[in-house]
């Protein structure tokens, strides 16, 4: 379950609780919008820790130092050569 999925489930989950005034006869409307919240607040730090791992840390690229070779005397380093 990606994260979109999860702040659905926290959505759905805070409809539930808050904001529904259903009485079904043998389930309690706002635990299973509690269930469902915990659920997605749950999926959403799993998500993110992996997604913390999987990040790239790419080395930094090493400096050459040297003298730079491009002022050569040999009549085509110019492009005028021939």
């Amino acid at each position: 379950m990606g994260l979109g999925g999860c702040i659905i489930l926290i959505a759905v989950g805070a409809v539930l609780t808050f904001a529904t005034d259903w009485h079904m006869k043998g389930v309690n409307i706002p635990v299973v919008g509690l269930i469902l919240m915990v659920v997605g607040v749950i999926g959403v730090t799993t998500f993110s820790s992996i997604a913390r791992r999987r990040r790239i840390v790419v080395p930094p690229t090493p400096v050459v130092e040297g003298k730079p070779d491009h002022h050569r005397l040999d009549g085509y380093s110019d492009g005028y050569g021939a």
